[in-house]
Parts: C-alpha cells; structure tokens; sequence
C-alpha cells in the first residue's frame, strides 16, 4: 500500500506546478506582447490618464463644474487675447470652466462604459454558453433574438426605446446594457461550439462531469480570450452611443456634466465661441481612440494565430 500512495503523493503537486507554470507563462507572454507593442502601450497610458482624472475629479478639476458665473461666460482659452489662467480652455455660455465640467464628464461616459460594458458580456456569455451547450431549441431561439436585434441600428433602437421609457441614468444603464449582449453571445457561441467537439471535452464526459461543469470548468476558460477583446472595443462604441444620446438630449441629463451634452451645447457658439464644443469632441476622439489602441493590442495579444 506504501508504495502505490507514494506515488501518488508525488505526481499530484508536479501536475499543479505544471499548470500554474503553464499559465504563468501564458499571462508573461500575453503581456510581453502587449507592451512590445508601442500603439497599445500609448493607449493604455491616455486611458490610464482620462481614468485617473475621472475617479480623481474632485482634486483634478481646477473649479466647481456646477458654478455659474454669468459675469465670465463664454471667456476663450488661455492663449486667447481675452483668456485667462483661471479658466485654461473657457468657460461656456453660463460662465462655467470648460475643463473642470470635461473632467467630470469623463466620470459619466467612463462609467456607463465600464458598467454596461460588463452586464452586457455577463449576459452575454451566459446566452451565449446556453446556446452552444444547452438543448438546440434553446439555441436556435437566442440566435433568432440576437438576429432579430443587430438587424436593427443599435443608436436608433436605443433612441427609440429611451423616447418611450424616458431619460435618465438607470434607464439608460438598463438600455445599453441589455442592447449589448448580443455580439458577446454570438463570439462565444461560436466558440463554445469548436470547443466542445475537442478531445479534452469528451474526456471530460467520460469522466463522469455534467455539461454546465464542463461549460464552467472547461469551456468558459477558453472563451474568454475572445470576450476581453469584444468588452475592451464596446467601451469604446458605448461611450459613442452615451454621447449621441446625450447630445440628442436622451442620455444624462443638465446639469450633470455629459461631453455628448456639452458638444449640443457649442452648436449655437461655432463661429462665436469655438471651444464649447471643440474640446468635449476632443476628449471623446481621445477617449475612443485610446480604447480602440488597447483593444487592437489584447486582440494581437491574445491571439495565438497573430502572434509572430
């Protein structure tokens, strides 16, 4: 019996140590490839300065975005004859600092991203897993919902669907994210279907396991390569969306300060005072492009078949 347990004892921990290892490796790698990349490395340094500005807001921003001073409004940036140190990009028709009020706006279009980013992948993934691993029925009817849904424009059907409901922040958390699901479920269905037709899989089945441990335990692992890369590049379409939305007065409501909110508010000022919406177009061109650059970098990182 001593000699049979022994064994046992010994290949156990070397099989444990051998799959961290394996796993360590694969996260050096994956990062290794990112920061050799020098697009994803300056996304992720403007990214990581818009968030910190964001969660930092209250000790960043150089005034109360709130404040209004008739007696200032509409005052240029700095470099401007009339400029002033105060005010470093303006101040808007109600005499409020430019800057401060795009500051906190980054809370707001950040925020919905990240939020409704992360309910729509877990709806998402979980559809999508029911999909490929559950009863074909079940399958063929999320298909035909998600089909029935991308058919339509997702900025018009959010904009219908707010017209009905009414604005507001909940509303518009509730909206987007239910609206999002639908490319995470149809990726990882794909997945889920070439994954379980693999050896290991049917190993998995012999061995005794029932289809949602497996789905857990094997299959949703080797999915989520894909699902980082959809949620990064749906940060960037969801802070598109919030800022349509609130520049068609549907989104955040004033005075919560809102970039789609402030570029609605520059229209009157284009030929008068330039930087109302010059500068929340700004930070919404930054913003996206900053995600989209990190996005691209997880996509080359993260696929075996792009690496060289």
């Amino acid at each position: 019996m001593a000699s049979i347990s022994t064994p046992e004892s010994i290949v156990v921990p070397r099989i444990r140590v051998v799959e961290v290892r394996a796993a360590d490796s694969l996260t050096r790698r994956t990062v290794r490839a990112l920061m050799s990349n020098p697009m994803a490395v300056a996304g992720m340094l403007l990214l990581a300065i818009i968030i910190f500005c964001a969660v930092a807001a209250p000790l960043v921003a150089p005034a109360d975005p709130f404040k209004q001073q008739i007696e200032n409004r509409l005052a240029p940036p700095f470099w401007e004859a009339k400029g002033s140190a105060a005010n470093i990009l303006g101040t808007d028709q109600l005499g409020r600092d430019i800057l401060s009020r795009i500051i906190y706006g980054a809370r707001v279009s950040l925020g919905l991203g990240f939020l409704c980013t992360t309910l729509s992948s877990i709806i998402g993934v979980i559809l999508g897993l029911l999909a490929g691993m559950g009863p074909p029925r079940a399958g063929d009817v999320i298909m035909r919902l998600a089909d029935a849904q991308i058919a339509f424009p997702f900025l018009v059907l959010a904009i219908a669907v707010i017209a009905v409901f009414g604005p507001g922040f909940v509303n518009l958390v509730i909206i987007l994210s239910v609206f999002g699901w639908v490319h995470f479920a149809r990726v990882v269905r794909g997945d889920v279907l070439s994954i379980k037709e693999k050896e290991f899989i049917e190993a998995a089945r012999t061995a005794g396991l029932s289809e949602w441990r497996i789905a857990i335990r094997h299959v949703l692992p080797n999915v989520l390569s894909p699902v980082i890369v959809i949620w990064t590049f749906a940060i960037a379409q969801i802070v598109i969306v919030e800022s349509g939305l609130s520049f068609l007065g549907l989104g955040i409501q004033p005075p919560t300060p809102s970039w789609g909110s402030m570029l609605s508010d520059g229209r009157g000022y284009l030929e008068t005072a330039w930087w109302l919406g010059t500068f929340p177009g700004l930070a919404i061109m930054l913003t996206v492009l900053a995600v989209n650059f990190v996005g691209d970098g997880l996509r080359d990182a993260l696929d075996p078949r792009l690496r060289s």
